[in-house]
């Protein structure tokens, strides 16, 4: 597996991770047995860079991804997030120092570790300033408990005063060819400041990944379900974007999944996908994407196919846009 370096300082990971929280919620039903498999082939694959959160599964995914890498934690670059409450504590977003504290202490618990590797603020809580958010997560670079520290979902200006903290090695976001406002804003403003970018969801939620996504193939309880870019027409017209991106794989020899992760790669040598899978045959169809190369000609027939068939729909219900940092 070929590796890149997260920002201008950053240290070096795996160039396509794994995002685990389908292993635990949104997508269907859990299979743990096979998730286990699915993280261990990952290791021997290479793919090392691994990405949970306390939320994901209400603690369950950081158990099962600590289960599943016993014995080989030197092998991992883990990340894993804080800043979006469950359980008993209710629904809503927490970045005050004392909620962070509380959820890494939880966090190196249920993933059976002493030190995180990255550590993100989920979030941005609109009732604590960055400032001190990122201040409390310094506290624990400096106590050993977290080496780098990143952000999820944040405008550019949040971005830059989080940065006049304390370096941010990572920003996540969503991006992928059905998504790209990151361009317009965050993207460019982690170049300017050196930072490392991670898309997670660089296939469209599955969209871009397997077979083509029907609503009624789809578990009760799945969040495609309630997202406006899979429901009524908007599915229908999005399906001729879907064809047309599966015919220009098919004449380089791809899949749609892995020309979908090549071209989210050659955006930048900065950026870092997470597709999230829990079965090992997309985890090795994935991974194999990091040998993939788009020439300038595939690019452009790429950009031909997103304007002739824009995507259609908005990304979120109103009250998911409402965790989302607009600045």
């Amino acid at each position: 597996m070929k590796t890149r370096r997260l920002g201008t300082k950053g240290p070096a990971v795996s160039a396509v991770g794994l995002g685990c929280m389908s292993m635990s919620q949104a997508y269907g039903t859990r299979n743990d047995e096979e998730s286990k498999k699915t993280l261990q082939r990952a290791l021997d694959l290479g793919v090392t860079f691994l990405d949970t959160a306390d939320v994901y599964g209400e603690g369950h995914n950081e158990s099962l991804v600590g289960e599943a890498i016993q014995g080989r934690r030197r092998e991992v670059f883990l990340a894993t997030k804080c800043g979006i409450l469950f359980g008993e504590r209710g629904r809503g977003l927490d970045g005050s120092p004392a909620h962070i504290r509380q959820a890494c202490e939880a966090s190196l618990k249920r993933l059976g570790t002493d030190v995180i590797d990255l550590y993100y603020l989920h979030r941005k809580d609109p009732k604590t300033p960055i400032e001190e958010s990122v201040a409390a997560l310094v506290a624990l670079v400096k106590e050993g408990k977290v080496r780098h520290i990143g952000l999820s979902e944040v405008a550019p200006a949040t971005l830059k005063r989080a940065h006049a903290v304390h370096r941010i090695t990572a920003v996540q976001s969503e991006y992928s060819l059905w998504f790209r406002e990151p361009e317009e804003g965050i993207l460019p403003a982690c170049r300017e400041l050196g930072v490392g970018f991670v898309p997670f969801s660089p296939l469209g939620r599955g969209f871009l990944a397997g077979a083509s996504v029907q609503r009624d193939t789809l578990a009760e309880g799945d969040m495609r379900l309630g997202l406006p870019r899979f429901q009524g027409e908007n599915l229908k017209r999005n399906e001729r974007l879907r064809a047309a991106l599966a015919e220009l794989a098919g004449a380089k020899g791809l899949s749609l999944p892995q020309l979908a992760l090549a071209w989210v790669m050659a955006q930048g040598a900065e950026v870092v996908p997470i597709p999230g899978t829990k079965r090992v045959r997309y985890l090795e169809e994935n991974a194999a994407a990091a040998d993939a190369a788009l020439t300038p000609a595939d690019l452009a027939a790429i950009e031909a196919a997103l304007a002739a068939n824009p995507p259609s729909g908005e990304r979120y219900s109103p009250d998911m846009m409402a965790w989302v940092d607009r600045g």
